[in-house]
């Protein structure tokens, strides 16, 4: 999502564990590497959403749809946990969770659920925030993620714990929609990781034999999803769903939550490693994928109350191509800073008139004057 406002910054805010120095870059700038995988993985996100009616009948686009949501939710996430490392529950850092996450969830959560009621025929449909829709569940669950940091920092092994509590989850059915619960826990691994990183590990995954690597893995498990199509579920990759909803076995879901979460990982480096570390032509769009991320939900749901979807070229192999190409320019155009300027006031509003300020910045600001 947006580095600006989900605060995934190439400079961690504030200092993080003494041992541990930030990714080496000159001040103020950001990094393009990191820039670069959010730009990628919220046009992956836009394409899966894109495929989503494609899927029918079709099993290559199954397969290609599976392998997509094996990775692109858990990079986000891996990512947004890794610049949460130095998250301390300051006044400042909680002010830029409110104003950075709760805002843009309140917000378009309404909207989702306005545009809805046309889309979907459902004029009765509450707005509630309690129960999140479509897109804006990551907005919340980061909020939560990033509270409980210290936690995480402080536990002696978070990783096991992070992943015993994601496969208890998957046992109960009873979790409930409130605030997307049951996704919130099953993710929570791969933001724990992220925390658990530092620069030298992202540099492991950048060489030249990790790339080489990449590829025969990707391949491998294109062909391992086309295998798996008609014989399980991709709904274990959306987290969102108990073993009793997924009509499983309840053992299932632990063994499932440790599967998934091996193959996700292990697409997500294979992902990183291709991630160009040097500024490039799209660079500047990381820094908006929120916008694109939240923006782009309206297209596609739309798209299918508009029929877009329902000329039978559309799910031959060159209607496919365009729906894909499609997707990726809309999801670009959205990143870009005009439509960022537009919706800034929404998606990153500053609302300092809504906060007491920093006793910090007030001594700051008087040594300033001093000065």
């Amino acid at each position: 999502m947006s580095e600006d406002t989900l605060r995934i910054r190439a400079v961690p805010n504030g200092a993080t564990e003494p041992k541990t120095p930030p990714v080496p870059q000159a001040a103020g700038r950001r990094d393009a590497f990191f820039d670069n995988a959010k730009y990628l993985a919220i046009v992956l996100v836009a394409i899966g959403h894109s495929w989503e009616p494609l899927r029918d009948g079709s099993r290559a686009a199954s397969a290609l749809y599976m392998v997509v949501y094996a990775f692109h939710m858990p990079a986000f996430i891996v990512i947004s946990g890794y610049f949460s490392r130095s998250f301390d529950a300051s006044p400042g850092r909680i002010k830029r969770l409110i104003t950075g996450l709760v805002v843009p969830y309140i917000v378009f959560e309404t909207a989702y659920t306005l545009f809805t009621r046309w889309t979907d025929q459902e004029p009765d449909r509450p707005v509630t925030l309690l129960d999140p829709l479509y897109l804006t569940w990551f907005l919340i669950a980061l909020f939560i993620w990033r509270l409980t940091t210290p936690i995480w920092q402080r536990v002696r092994w978070p990783l096991p714990v992070a992943l015993v509590i994601a496969m208890l989850a998957t046992l109960s059915p009873s979790i409930g929609n409130d605030l997307d619960l049951q996704r919130m826990l099953q993710f929570l691994p791969y933001f724990v990781v992220g925390l658990l990183l530092r620069p030298e590990h992202f540099q492991l995954v950048r060489r030249r034999a990790a790339r080489i690597l990449a590829l025969p893995v990707f391949a491998g498990a294109l062909v391992v999803a086309y295998w798996a199509v008609p014989r399980m579920s991709g709904a274990w990759f959306y987290h969102r769903d108990s073993a009793e909803e997924l009509a499983a076995p309840s053992w299932y879901g632990p063994v499932m939550t440790l599967v998934t979460f091996g193959c996700s990982l292990v697409l997500v480096a294979c992902f990183l490693a291709w991630v160009p570390g040097r500024r490039m032509w799209f660079t500047v769009l990381g820094a908006g994928t929120l916008y694109g991320y939240l923006l782009h939900g309206f297209v596609a749901q739309g798209s299918k109350f508009w029929g877009w979807y329902e000329p039978a070229w559309v799910h031959r192999p060159p209607g496919e191509i365009l729906v894909t190409v499609v997707a990726a320019l809309l999801v670009t155009v959205l990143c870009t800073p005009p439509v960022r300027r537009v919706f800034r006031w929404v998606i990153e509003p500053d609302m300092a008139w809504a906060f007491r300020r920093d006793a910090r910045d007030q001594a700051r600001e008087r040594n300033a004057v001093r000065a």
